[in-house]
């Protein structure tokens, strides 16, 4: 006979539903079981969360609909993590930028104008300001310009562990071609 994990399952599936819930019907025809059963598992899984004062979640019965929801001793942390400031999506600008730099890195600000065909001033100071570029050496020419490279900022929030990571540019393409591609990773952090 098979043992099935009906706390597992059950949890599951209102981590699934997130704020909508589940109503008991909709329990007991996706578990497959009966209202009884089903009335048996919630309130199995409701002590197992009471009994364990280290966790932070537990079952609350809402508008007919049973959902995941958080201890309200914790309150004080949500509103922090809710009051927290969010980080700004990126520019139109300040993205192409960015893609420049983190595949041509180290770049100087002159190279990436060349490539966007627009002044990158403003974009370079958003980047470095945001913690995602940084300056990380002189160029070896005259007049020995700046050079630009990614941070581990950046690679955090892109969610990347290593610049490796980044989707390979295709060989032989055009600017144009490679500049799309790398637009389509980006594009995600607007």
């Amino acid at each position: 006979m098979e043992i099935v994990n009906w706390l597992g399952i059950l949890e599951s599936l209102l981590f699934a539903a997130g704020d909508e819930g589940l109503t008991l019907r909709q329990i007991i025809r996706v578990m497959d079981v009966t209202e009884l059963e089903a009335l048996e598992i919630i309130q199995r899984l409701k002590d197992e969360y009471e009994k364990d004062s280290n966790r932070g979640i537990q079952i609350a019965e809402l508008a007919g609909t049973y959902q995941l929801v958080t201890k309200k001793e914790h309150a004080i942390y949500l509103k922090r993590l809710v009051e927290t400031p969010k980080p700004q999506a990126l520019s139109q600008a300040a993205l192409e930028t960015l893609t420049i730099i983190a595949y041509k890195q180290p770049i100087t600000r002159v190279e990436i104008e060349e490539i966007r065909g627009v002044k990158t001033d403003r974009p370079i100071q958003t980047l470095i300001a945001k913690g995602l570029i940084q300056e990380v050496g002189r160029a070896e020419k005259t007049g020995r310009a700046i050079l630009y490279g990614t941070t581990n900022e950046f690679l955090d929030y892109f969610g990347l562990k290593d610049i490796k990571e980044l989707p390979p540019l295709p060989g032989n393409e055009s600017e144009e071609f490679v500049q799309d591609e790398a637009d389509l990773f980006f594009d995600q952090y607007k």
